[in-house]
């Protein structure tokens, strides 16, 4: 039941490109978004502050093209992740994943969090970024709280040992698996 990560990249053959307009249509709805809301902010501190219109234009134009650039790659991601759902599958909750390392960088405000856990209806999801690194559905799962660490195992396997971002994350999720069937 394990997607790998060239049917998620790669889309399915049948429905290609249907997937890729979705995708197209998710990065610009971010970007026409993010932008729009950052030459409201813009014009509205312009205005407040008494600067000339032509100052206020400008600042406001380049504040939206960076803002519809970063909210484009959000909006893409969102689109790749909401693809790789099974049809009636629902997102039940998204989790930060702390690095393994300490000597990763914290992410760009424009790339988000570098690994998240997507818990779904029908499973949990690892991402890295736009890339699906495992899906297992609930029955098939053990999730086990070991203090701060959740530690999931797929058919007796470990799958995931993790650190979550948000606090009293670790029992959520435990609760949630409880609700659909996980051990």
């Amino acid at each position: 039941m394990t997607r790998g990560i060239r049917d998620v990249d790669e889309g399915r053959e049948a429905g290609e490109g249907g997937r890729n307009g979705r995708v197209r249509r998710a990065g610009l709805g971010g970007a026409a978004v993010t932008a729009l809301l950052a030459v409201v902010a813009v014009v509205g501190l312009g205005a407040e502050a008494g600067l000339p219109w032509w100052a206020v234009v400008a600042v406001a134009l380049v504040t939206a093209a960076l803002a519809g650039w970063a909210g484009a790659q959000i909006g893409r991601r969102q689109g790749v992740r909401n693809e790789a759902l099974e049809p009636g599958e629902k997102v039940l909750g998204t989790y930060t994943v702390r690095p393994p390392y300490a000597s990763h960088t914290p992410p760009a405000a424009h790339e988000g969090p570098q690994y998240q856990l997507l818990l779904t209806t029908h499973g949990i999801q690892m991402w890295e970024r736009s890339v699906l690194l495992w899906r297992h559905p609930w029955p098939e799962l053990r999730v086990i709280a070991d203090g701060p660490r959740l530690r999931v195992h797929h058919q007796g396997d470990e799958v995931g040992a993790m650190l979550l971002e948000q606090p009293g994350a670790v029992q959520e999720i435990r609760l949630a698996a409880r609700r659909h069937g996980a051990g």
